[in-house]
């Protein structure tokens, strides 16, 4: 019978887990969502000053990144810390290629 109840707990608490993962991932979703609205609106309204639009733009775009790569590619569970050291270290090489291009082509 102990061993039953020992189950039951693990049980609920796996599915707390996975109600509290799936929340979090439809608020994730909906902010997604809701920051392609704003770059959108911002764009067709023409609402910001067209110096503007494009930092805009760019700072949803990373935020949304960060959200994919933390919440649906799973980056923040123990046992991915060799692909997240991967993808950014990709994303440094990719950050320094284009600050030496610009510098280069600025210069």
């Amino acid at each position: 019978m102990a061993e039953n109840t020992n189950t039951n707990k693990i049980n609920s608490f796996r599915k707390q887990k996975s109600k509290d993962e799936m929340k979090k991932q439809l608020i994730s979703f909906a902010l997604m969502i809701g920051f392609t609205l704003i770059a959108f609106g911002v764009v067709a309204t023409n609402a910001i000053d067209k110096m503007f639009i494009v930092p805009l733009l760019l700072l949803l775009a990373v935020v949304q990144v960060a959200f994919q790569f933390y919440y649906f590619m799973h980056m923040k569970d123990k046992g991915h810390e060799l692909p997240a050291m991967m993808i950014y270290g990709g994303i440094f090489a990719a950050v320094l290629t284009i600050a030496a291009l610009s510098v280069i082509v600025w210069w």
